[in-house]
């Protein structure tokens, strides 16, 4: 199929495993255009944009934003699974786009917010009224851990990247101490990713077996399979201390940055535990901050459900640089 030059913009979501490529019209994914790539099969991204392009009839886009899960800095973007060094100017040669933006992923879902569909979106906690132009806020949980801020400005939305998942996981009670301990053994700091990722709960799983003396491991999906069909015990004590843990840091990053436009809980972690938060006290833990628990009332909480909202957030991103 032939499409038009510069109509058209590259938007890629780089994963740790998989890479989603499409084709963006404004603000909407092209559907038919979006595309899956096992990153194992190639060498680069600059491979995967080519083969993308080259099924696309080597349309012609105007623009290319990239979606990296990891750090970017300068433009300069590395993926922590996976040894590809993406920037800029590789995108621009294999995209042959005029204007080019890399992102980390939470900044891509940023971009996304007031544009994903209200059927992709479940409230957790209902969101109170708000300004249009109100601070919002984006946690991701999956394989990693991480937090995105969205701030509304004349010029157009700020969303500056983080790695929230690498500071110091919440600690309530001698308990939390404890797991502490036992996790701080395998990178020597006890980080947020170290109990909130899919290894996190894995870790946390194991800790239970360690305090009661009964050590078996279970990877993440067989506590979550465990927790489902209640054959697992351990799997719903592991839950509970999850969503609580889940709970007090959404809650203490609700404080540090007061997204008044509402907080959006995406990732694969999240999602599985969607239908267990309620059951396991996410509201209570999130709010549980002393003589501030009244004020935790001002913020919402909604879990996103769209897999390709990252690619959104690109489009969303090149359309404010246009």
């Amino acid at each position: 199929m032939s499409r038009a030059a510069d109509r058209y913009a590259l938007v890629a979501d780089i994963g740790g495993t998989n890479t989603r490529v499409a084709l963006a019209d404004g603000l909407t994914l092209v559907p038919e255009t979006v595309r899956r790539y096992r990153n194992a099969d190639y060498p680069g991204l600059d491979a995967v944009l080519r083969a993308f392009l080259a099924a696309e009839g080597n349309v012609d886009c105007w623009g290319a934003c990239v979606a990296v899960a990891g750090p970017v800095r300068g433009g300069v973007g590395e993926l922590t699974n996976v040894d590809w060094r993406i920037d800029a100017a590789s995108v621009a040669r294999a995209a042959q786009a005029e204007c080019v933006s890399i992102l980390n992923d939470l900044q891509a879902q940023g971009f996304a917010l007031g544009h994903l569909a209200q059927d992709k979106l479940t409230p957790v906690i209902a969101m109170p009224e708000a300004a249009p132009d109100a601070t919002r806020l984006v946690v991701g949980a999956g394989t990693g851990v991480n937090s995105a801020t969205v701030y509304h400005t004349a010029r157009g939305r700020l969303v500056p990247p983080a790695e929230i998942g690498h500071a110091g996981m919440p600690i309530r009670n001698a308990a939390d101490l404890r797991l502490a301990a036992f996790v701080e053994t395998a990178h020597g700091f006890p980080g947020i990713e170290d109990v909130l990722s899919g290894r996190g709960l894995e870790r946390i799983h194991a800790w239970l077996g360690h305090e009661a003396n009964d050590l078996r491991e279970a990877r993440a999906a067989e506590i979550m399979a465990g927790l489902a069909d209640g054959s697992d015990a351990r799997a719903e004590q592991a839950a509970a201390v999850y969503v609580r843990i889940f709970g007090a840091m959404i809650g203490d990053l609700a404080l540090t940055v007061l997204p008044f436009g509402g907080i959006y809980l995406i990732g694969g972690v999240a999602t599985a535990f969607g239908p267990y938060l309620h059951r396991f006290g996410f509201t209570e833990a999130f709010r549980d901050k002393g003589r501030f628990s009244g004020f935790m009332n001002n913020f919402g909480v909604s879990l996103v459900e769209d897999d390709y909202a990252a690619l959104t957030g690109c489009a969303s991103h090149l359309e404010e640089l246009r």
